[in-house]
């Protein structure tokens, strides 16, 4: 059986650990205009039973929904955001919001990350049956939307036939683009689908009236128009899962709003003023900070932390590897192909929110280190496999010759030579591991690019705060390099020339 020299293990590890602290040294570098739409009126009557309202009150939302959900600071603002503070007022409870992507929403919701959904969730007979849905708090409609230089081909929902309409394809807006036989093209969110639509990728969007007209008076330069209505309207409610017993009293505070004026007057807040959209310059110096923080207290940790307990199970991974017995080869061997064979956004997926299932339930940051250790480990296991075998075996013998013994032969003349084959492609893992952690954010890890999205998203100005934290990015991938250098430098003097 072979078996790894306990020097090398000793050897590698210390090159895991000498590497975190060289990450954690690195530098860091709204209303519209008045609308038709109002508040929705009437409460529906419900027949589920009360329960408890928890506190405090976890609540989803996206953050980056303007005008709806977004986040100052540490703070959410938003319409939806003032009218749920209003209902834990009256139902005397606090709140704690959790920023979620909407593509996450409801599988949090299932998972138990958060009670309550805030996110201007439209109201359908399919969530009825899968959710408990409040009374509607808002009612609108949608709009169909083109670029400015439309070449009047699309006029009416009617002309979407056979035109590529940008959608989230989890929103009520895109099984409407599909009743009206477009092409769907799925997107992020809102400001992706602008943001396509002005470079000619799609033809149309189709989306909520209110959020369509903020966009448009917030943005700087928005270059797209609104030509069609759709007949259908949008209740936003409120979601929790089915049978928690919290709408009762959540319905009451909502009818309270409604009957003395609550909800009105929210609605007058974000839907009947203009707003002036930031310069590019001032949303640099008001949050080049905020994201530098978020690079520092969540990037770097996370990244430090995953790669060296990843290098520590890339190493026992190895062993297993190279070992003559067929279990420990078999175990490593499977182990190794799960990992380089499914998607780490997968990986993510199923920690956070399948294990919960099962009992395990991890808060957002272990998990991301759990998920992206296993990922780091499936991966450097074959790099530190293939540096101990690239040694020639004519090493040892040429050692013995001149009288060196096994462990002076170890650490004089092979562990030195491996560590060196190791370095470039373990920093490689490093380097891809640090701009890994962006996808972190869809397991409610708020960290640079997440940051960037939250500063960015009440004026949708994306490009700037995208930019920043790529500059960041950058400069922490440099320090890595810098590193990695240092070391090859370091284990080129024991290879000779």
């Amino acid at each position: 059986m072979i078996t790894l020299p306990r020097r090398l293990a000793h050897l590698l590890l210390a090159l895991a650990i000498a590497m975190g602290p060289a990450l954690l040294s690195a530098p860091a570098a709204t209303a519209a205009p008045a609308a038709t739409a109002a508040p929705a009126a009437g409460p529906a009557t419900s027949a589920e039973p009360a329960a408890e309202i928890p506190n405090p009150l976890r609540v989803g939302t996206e953050g980056v929904y303007s005008p709806f959900s977004m986040k100052n600071g540490d703070d959410f603002t938003g319409f939806d955001i003032e009218v749920m503070d209003a209902v834990a007022q009256r139902l005397g409870v606090e709140v704690e919001y959790v920023a979620t992507p909407w593509d996450s929403m409801f599988a949090a919701l299932g998972a138990g990350r958060f009670d309550i959904v805030a996110n201007q969730v439209t109201s359908n007979p399919e969530r009825k049956q899968l959710y408990d849905l409040s009374d509607p708090y808002v009612e609108t409609g949608g709009v169909l939307v083109v670029a400015e230089d439309n070449p009047q081909d699309i006029q009416s929902l009617e002309d979407l036939a056979g035109k590529r309409s940008a959608q989230n394809i989890t929103s009520s807006w895109a099984e409407v683009a599909k009743e009206y036989d477009a092409e769907i093209v799925g997107v992020d969110g809102m400001t992706e689908a602008m943001a396509s639509l002005k470079e000619g990728r799609v033809d149309a969007i189709v989306n909520d009236k209110l959020a369509v007209r903020n966009y448009i008076a917030t943005s700087p330069d928005p270059g797209v128009k609104v030509v069609a209505e759709t007949e259908e309207r949008s209740e936003s409610v409120f979601a929790a899962k089915k049978g928690s017993g919290y709408m009762p009293a959540i319905n009451e505070a909502l009818a309270e709003m409604e009957e003395d004026g609550t909800t009105q007057q929210i609605y007058d807040t974000y839907f009947s003023a203009e707003a002036q959209a930031p310069t590019w310059w001032d949303l640099v110096k008001t949050n080049a900070w905020p994201i530098a923080w978020k690079g520092i207290s969540v990037t770097i940790p996370l990244t430090a932390l995953s790669f060296t307990f990843g290098l520590v199970l890339a190493l026992v991974t190895a062993v297993g590897r190279m070992s003559h017995a067929a279990v420990p080869r078999a175990i490593a061997r499977t182990y190794i192909s799960v990992i380089r064979g499914t998607p780490l956004l997968v990986q993510l997926y199923l920690i956070f929110f399948a294990l919960p299932q099962i009992g395990v339930d991890l808060e957002p940051f272990p998990a991301a280190v759990v998920a992206l250790s296993l990922n780091v480990g499936g991966y450097a296991a074959e790099v530190i496999r293939s540096a101990v075998e690239s040694i020639p075996k004519g090493q040892w013998e040429a050692a013995q010759t001149i009288g060196m013994g096994r462990r002076t032969a170890l650490r004089r003349i092979i562990l030195p030579q491996a560590a060196r084959t190791a370095v470039p492609p373990l920093s490689n893992t490093l380097i891809s591991l640090i701009k890994d952690t962006s996808l972190t954010s869809i397991i409610l890890v708020v960290e640079m690019v997440r940051q960037a999205q939250f500063a960015a998203a009440p004026t949708f100005q994306f490009m700037a705060m995208y930019g920043l934290a790529a500059v960041y990015f950058w400069i922490i991938c440099m320090v890595v390099s810098f590193a990695q250098d240092r070391a090859e430098e370091r284990f080129s003097r024991y290879v000779a020339h």
